[in-house]
C-alpha cells in the first residue's frame, strides 16, 4: 500500500515536472519581412511575394496566420492579404511565405489621373515602394497572440 502511494506520487511528480518544464506560452519572436519581390504582372493582377521571418522559442509548435495585412504600393493602399494557417515548428526559426495579388483595376482607380504617369515612372526607374502593414495571429494549445508588422522596401522590378 505504501509502495503504491510512493509510486503514484513519483509518477505525479514526473508528469508535473515534464509539463511545467515545457515552454508553451512564450511568444514567437517576429524578426522581419524580407525578399519582397514583384513576381509577375498580368493584365488583371500584379503578384507580389515576400517572406515573414519568426523564431519560435517554444517546446511545441503552433499555427500562424496573417490577419488583414494591408499592401501599399508607392504609399497607396492596394490590397489586403490573408493567408492560410501555417504550421510553426518547435524551437526553430521559420519563414512564412506571403503572396499578394493586387488587382490592376484597383491600381488604376486609386491612382486615377496619375496612373499612367506613375506607371511609366515606375517602369523607367524599375523600382516600386512596397509596404506591408498589419498583423499575424499565433495559436498554440489555447494560447493566442497578435504580432504587428510594418515593413517598407524599395523593390526592383525585374
Amino acid at each position: 500500500m505504501m509502495i503504491q502511494m510512493i509510486r503514484k506520487s513519483m509518477y505525479f511528480l514526473l508528469i508535473f515536472s515534464l509539463i511545467t518544464s515545457c515552454t508553451v506560452t512564450k511568444e514567437p519572436v517576429f524578426v522581419n519581412v524580407d525578399t519582397i519581390k514583384v513576381k509577375g504582372v498580368t493584365p488583371e493582377n500584379v503578384t507580389i511575394t515576400a517572406f515573414a521571418h519568426f523564431k519560435n522559442p517554444n517546446d511545441v509548435g503552433g499555427k500562424l496566420a496573417s490577419d488583414g495585412i494591408k499592401v501599399f504600393l508607392n504609399d497607396v493602399e492596394m490590397a489586403e492579404m490573408k493567408s492560410e494557417e501555417f504550421k510553426v515548428p518547435a524551437k526553430k526559426e521559420f519563414a512564412v511565405p506571403l503572396v499578394i495579388e493586387v488587382p490592376i483595376k484597383k491600381l488604376q482607380k486609386q491612382l486615377n489621373k496619375n496612373f499612367l504617369e506613375n506607371l511609366i515612372g515606375t517602369l523607367l526607374n524599375k523600382k516600386v515602394k512596397v509596404q506591408l502593414k498589419g498583423r499575424f495571429k499565433y495559436k498554440v494549445l489555447g494560447y493566442s497572440n497578435f504580432y504587428d508588422i510594418d515593413q517598407t522596401e524599395m523593390v526592383t522590378i525585374k
